[in-house]
């Protein structure tokens, strides 16, 4: 089994637990004190991407091979000439890595732009996803990148009202939307996912009639952890058996009588709540095909301009028919998760051993997008996710889907800045600490190396107070200024990969900008490996 290094001494980061391809353990605690790459960049920005203590080192890379078939097995190729998508200052060779434009859209008729292509996973009704939204979608909003509002927030919430399939009140919901909306300046969207549940409760109605065209629809076929639906655990009986009357699947059964006898004994249990399936109904793919087309064809009739599909690691099968749906239905954005990694609550073994590794899956896509485009059938823009958290995956992914991916999806690598700004904030702040869900009752020495002070913690800042204001800043969660930083810092480093490729628009990236590192990468993918790449070029001017 590969494995992957717990500590980068270059840049003087350490992993608690076992790391993966990310660079984040498989275990990301909120409570945390550090300090993986994702989490230092949080604090220090741009900071973190050159090799520490400048002056009094060297450095140089630990490892350059590439070995496995995973993203990390590709490599990005540089050029020492040309210019692709810069004009302003390409003649006057005045060009800086800075002036790469990162803006990218996606959609049909109504274009959404985004600042970064980057996008969250869906956070829903994990415990986690409600505790830090105030930073999740503040922080993505400032940024001008999409968050996703996940599956069963109206279903789990206690305060919403639901009547024969119509809510009438649903404020966790409203609390979300109204969160990122606040911050929204025209760069980003809003999504809501909908599953069976959601469906049958009138999500999709209420947030129309509520917001209107301000948010965009999320149909979910799965994600790369699982395949069998959202989960939460509960062990509050009594919620368990509000869940249960709500309609959803309880396990064990909370209104039975060995939970009630356990109960009473004091015993502490663990109730997990579970979605339906869908499609259990359908035999095949005309009758999939059927039904969701329907069920996008409602929504438009709705009212809304942005529908988008989130489909997960299964095979090639469900692949094809996703994006073939995707393209016959019009779909804004479909999302192609890879196993596996989650957000809070799924089965440790599915997610080892469930569903297609995001690289095999992604090239497949790619493979799959071309056979469509050939025929004349335009494809949805694409967005990739699994195991994404750093600019150079983020290049690799995107460049591996050229010209159909257009953004990057990053679930538990965008939750970090809510888990650590929440801690510090609670520290410093010692009256927000319930609040903001902070777990320290100090600064660790990791953290107060840097300063006390917000201003001295967090190097993005100053650059986001400029953007805001002095009094707006003071307002928001931590959580919300570390995203800012880990964003800045992305893009940072997205954009000298970009540069190093003469890239300097989104749209111009190419999928010759990345090569295998090894042959069986280079079988799976159909890119070249990175020997026999521009090979024939090079031989013909030796030959000239």
């Amino acid at each position: 089994m590969l494995q992957w290094s717990k500590s980068n001494d270059a840049l003087g980061t350490v992993n608690r637990g076992n790391p993966t391809e990310a660079g984040l353990c498989t275990l990301c605690r909120a409570d945390c004190t550090g300090k993986c790459e994702t989490w230092l960049s949080c604090l220090r920005g741009r900071d973190a991407i050159y090799p520490r203590d400048f002056g009094t080192i060297t450095s140089g890379a630990a490892n350059t091979t590439s070995t496995g078939v995973n993203y990390s097995a590709l490599r990005i190729q540089g050029y020492h000439f040309g210019a692709h998508g810069e004009t302003t200052k390409s003649a006057k060779g005045d060009v800086l890595f800075t002036d790469v434009n990162l803006e990218t859209s996606f959609g049909r008729k109504h274009k959404i732009v985004c600042r970064y292509p980057f996008i969250t996973g869906a956070l829903g009704s994990t415990a986690i996803a409600a505790k830090y939204w105030e930073s999740f979608a503040s922080g993505s909003a400032l940024s001008g990148i999409p968050i996703v509002i996940g599956e069963n927030v109206v279903g789990i919430d206690k305060q919403a009202e639901i009547s024969n399939g119509k809510i009438n009140k649903a404020p966790e919901l409203d609390r979300r939307i109204e969160t990122y909306l606040r911050y929204y300046d025209g760069y980003g969207a809003i999504l809501v996912q909908l599953n069976v549940e959601d469906t049958r409760n009138g999500v999709a109605e209420y947030v129309i009639n509520k917001f209107g065209d301000k948010v965009a629809i999320e149909l979910k076929w799965g994600q790369g952890a699982k395949n069998i639906g959202g989960e939460i655990t509960v062990t509050d009986i009594d919620y368990a058996a509000f869940l249960k009357s709500r309609g959803y699947l309880l396990d064990p059964d909370p209104t039975g009588t060995a939970a009630k006898t356990a109960a009473t004994s004091g015993r502490e249990q663990h109730f997990a709540r579970h979605s339906r399936l869908g499609y259990t109904n359908l035999k095949n793919h005309e009758a999939v095909s059927k039904d969701f087309l329907a069920a996008v064809k409602k929504l438009r009739k709705l009212g809304y301009k942005n529908v988008t599909l989130k489909t997960g690691a299964y095979g090639m099968l469900g692949l094809a028919q996703a994006m073939r749906l995707a393209a016959d239905a019009q779909i804004d954005l479909l999302s192609i998760d890879g196993a596996g990694g989650g957000t809070g609550m799924s089965p440790w073994d599915m997610m080892e051993h469930w569903g297609v590794p995001s690289l095999q899956l992604h090239a497949k896509a790619y493979e799959y997008a071309t056979i469509l485009a050939a025929r004349g059938i335009k494809p949805a823009d694409m967005s990739f996710g699994g195991g994404f958290a750093k600019s150079s995956t983020i290049f690799k992914g995107l460049a591996l889907g050229s010209p159909f991916t257009k953004l990057i999806i990053m679930g538990r690598a965008m939750m970090i800045p809510g888990f650590l700004g929440s801690n510090i904030e609670g520290v410093l702040n010692p009256a927000n600490k319930a609040k903001v869900f902070g777990n320290w009752d100090k600064l660790p020495q990791t953290v107060s190396q840097y300063g006390d002070t917000p201003e001295a913690i967090f190097t993005g800042y100053y650059s986001l107070r400029e953007k805001i204001g002095a009094q707006a800043i003071d307002k928001l969660p931590y959580g919300a200024i570390a995203m800012w930083t880990l964003t800045d810092k992305l893009a940072a480093g997205l954009q000298q990969f970009m540069a190093g490729c003469r890239r300097f628009t989104i749209e111009e990236i190419r999928r010759e900008d990345i090569v295998a590192g090894n042959h069986e990468v280079a079988r799976e993918t159909g890119l070249q490996h990175i020997c026999e790449a521009q090979d024939d070029l090079a031989k013909a001017i030796l030959n000239s």
